[in-house]
């Protein structure tokens, strides 16, 4: 396994945690985590098509990290996770980086609804393309 493919802490947490409450718990936490997207970033450019809670995505000005928002606690802890990994590749390794794959050894799937899953799968070809 390559050092891009390492689950970093809280999706290493994630693959760890012990049934339905756990899992729960600890993606609640990682939402947490999440540096909001202030709100002025949160525009019709920067929302996220296609998910069941509203999503925004977008770039910090300051170091062109990504930022995202959810009033969704649970898709909060999903952006976080992705973040994280997200945050630590350059544009060109993002665009190229399995996310699916890397949120399924989170075992992500077990826990997210089809549509959430359909959502989430649209915030991920957004932040391939930033």
């Amino acid at each position: 396994m390559s050092s891009l493919e390492t689950l970093l802490p809280l999706a290493s947490s994630l693959a760890n945690a012990k049934g339905w409450d756990d899992f729960t718990r600890t993606l609640m936490l990682a939402g947490k985590s999440l540096v909001p997207l202030p709100a002025e970033k949160r525009s019709a450019e920067t929302e996220v098509e296609g998910c069941e809670s509203p999503v925004w995505l977008a770039t910090s000005d300051e170091q062109g990290s990504l930022m995202a928002y959810s009033p969704s606690k649970v898709i909060r802890g999903v952006l976080a996770v992705l973040l994280e990994k997200a945050n630590e590749l350059t544009p060109q390794q993002r665009s190229e980086f399995d996310f699916e794959r890397y949120l399924s050894r989170c075992q992500l799937e077990r826990y997210l609804s089809q549509s959430r899953g359909n959502g989430i799968k649209s915030v991920i070809a957004k932040l391939k393309g930033i």
